[in-house]
This record gives C-alpha cells, sequence and structure tokens, in this order.
C-alpha cells in the first residue's frame, strides 16, 4: 500500500472520531483547549491501538486464509463504510459534556471498534503494521483535536456529512483491494 491509501484509509477511519468530537465540542460553552488534546489522545490512541491488536488477529490466521484474504479485506471495509453510512442517518444523541475516564473511554472504543477490523485486513495485505497504526493515531488526534474546535463553533451541521465521506471513502478502498487482487486494477 502506498502513502495515499494509508491516508485514505486513516481519514476513512478517524470519520466517527470527528463526528464524535464535533459533537462534543458542541456541549462545550466556552472552547478549551485542554479538552480538544484530551479528546485527540483518546481517540487517536484508540484508533492507533485497534488496528494492532487487529493485526495481531489477523496474522495468526493469516496462513489459514491466504486465498481469500482480499474478499475479507473488501467485505470489512465495505461493512465498515456501510455501518458509517447508515450511522450517519440517525439523529444525534445528546453529547455529555464530561472529558473524564467514564465519558470518554466507551467513546474511544465505540468510534475504533471498525479500526480492528482494518488491522485484521492489514495482516492479510501484509502492511508494515507500526508506521500504518502511528499515521492513523495522528491523523485522529488531528481531526479528534480540530473535531472540538468546529463543534464548539458551528454545530452538528457536519456531523452527518463527515460519517458519510469517511463511509465511501473505506468502500471505495475495499473495492480497489478486491480489483487490485483480481487483476482488474496495476
Amino acid at each position: 500500500m502506498n502513502f495515499w491509501e494509508f491516508f485514505m484509509i486513516a481519514v476513512g477511519l478517524s470519520m466517527d472520531a470527528f463526528a464524535v468530537a464535533i459533537c462534543k465540542g458542541l456541549s462545550l460553552s466556552k472552547m478549551n483547549w485542554k479538552y480538544a488534546v484530551i479528546t485527540g489522545i483518546y481517540f487517536g490512541g484508540f484508533q492507533a491501538g485497534m488496528p494492532f491488536f487487529g493485526y495481531l488477529l489477523g496474522a495468526n490466521f493469516q496462513e489459514m486464509i491466504r486465498s481469500v484474504d482480499h474478499w475479507i479485506a473488501f467485505i470489512l471495509l465495505v461493512i465498515i463504510g456501510g455501518n458509517m453510512i447508515k450511522e450517519s442517518r440517525k439523529e444525534a444523541e445528546k453529547m455529555d459534556a464530561s472529558f473524564g475516564i467514564r465519558a470518554m473511554l466507551p467513546l474511544a472504543v465505540a468510534t475504533s471498534i471498525d479500526a480492528l477490523a482494518v488491522g485484521v485486513g492489514f495482516a492479510f495485505l501484509q502492511v508494515d503494521i507500526l508506521p500504518a497504526v502511528c499515521f492513523i493515531g495522528v491523523v485522529t488526534f488531528l481531526f479528534s483535536f480540530f473535531g472540538i474546535q468546529i463543534g464548539n463553533l458551528f454545530g452538528t451541521k457536519y456531523k452527518a456529512r463527515a460519517e458519510i465521506v469517511g463511509g465511501i471513502i473505506l468502500i471505495l478502498m475495499g473495492g480497489k483491494i478486491l480489483l487490485e487482487h483480481l487483476g482488474i486494477l496495476g
């Protein structure tokens, strides 16, 4: 995989965290940079950790399913992307204004579950995992950090659009992986 493919996957994965960060920003009566950093660390950290764990799981099963690994990566990315698009159609929930561990931990886990599946796909594609997860973590940190600020400024207006864009990106990446392995794309 090249830089732009990693970048598109990182952006796609970070859209859930971005959307939640926007909502968290809405809960702030006044912008606080500390909360933007906390949100970035939680979401970026989990978005980096989950694909790493998924990679470890996938690496253990790689030999058994090598002949269908491209189909697995395709299916996982399409399901994740489709779920993101479906979630974008739901009405936004009222967001808790707390930035403590009890509020942030469940959000970080919930927004990074899809990254676990992507990590499994990375194992099948034999991706160099450490640079990949670091890159995903940094991109998610930045999207989350700025999501807090955007939410505080603009509100929920862009939440659904961010989730739709993220879902479409992941679906397209899954299609590209499949078409490359089938020899349709060079």
